[in-house]
């Protein structure tokens, strides 16, 4: 079940390549298609193993749910403000493959229609240089400071999540999972 609606996902996400109707809602729901879903899956299942009681597993799904969304927005900044130097990986690649996550979203729904425009060029038809521009874009709409308030969102109401379990259910360490993304997340917008 967990791989169709995964693969499912991925294909609606191509499905919206460059596409300048798709919505922050749309956005949301291909994340919980994908890497919610996996971060869902993982959590449930470590409560199976670990023999926890259903409710226990539904509620550590809705964890890996909030947690997995939060991380996926993490992700999504690192590609647009993260530093080639210290992920190690070029930045825009999603971008490149033609992928509207989040930040460009908020830039699209907070951009007067030059801004628009602009924005739809520079993605419709990307180059190299493309993200230089959109970086500025990104700027003065303060996309990554309403990503970094997103991200948070989503840890608090996966710690919310956990406050009902027992210490001896591993809370406490998935609880500074949470505390840990919130610190990398920061630190995006410490760097910016």
């Amino acid at each position: 079940m967990a791989t169709n609606t995964v693969c499912s996902g991925e294909i609606l996400q191509t499905q919206h390549r460059r596409d300048f109707q798709f919505t922050r809602e749309k956005y949301f729901k291909i994340l919980e298609m994908k890497t919610a879903e996996l971060f869902a899956l993982s959590c449930e299942l470590g409560g199976c193993l670990s023999g926890t009681t259903t409710e226990d597993r539904s509620a550590l799904r809705q964890f890996g749910l909030a947690f997995g969304t939060a991380y996926q927005v993490h992700d999504d900044c690192i590609d647009l403000f993260g530093s080639e130097a210290s992920e190690g990986k070029s930045l825009g690649t999603d971008l490149a493959k033609g992928k509207l996550t989040l930040p460009i979203l908020l830039v699209w729904e907070r951009a007067d229609a030059k801004d628009r425009a602009r924005l739809q060029e520079l993605v419709q038809r990307w180059e190299t240089n493309s993200i230089e521009q959109i970086s500025e874009l990104l700027f003065k709409y303060e996309a990554l400071n309403a990503s970094i308030e997103i991200v948070h969102k989503y840890l608090e109401q996966s710690r919310l999540i956990l406050r009902s379990f027992p210490a001896s259910t591993g809370r406490t360490g998935l609880i500074g999972l949470t505390e840990f993304l919130a610190q990398q997340t920061d630190a995006l917008g410490d760097a910016a």
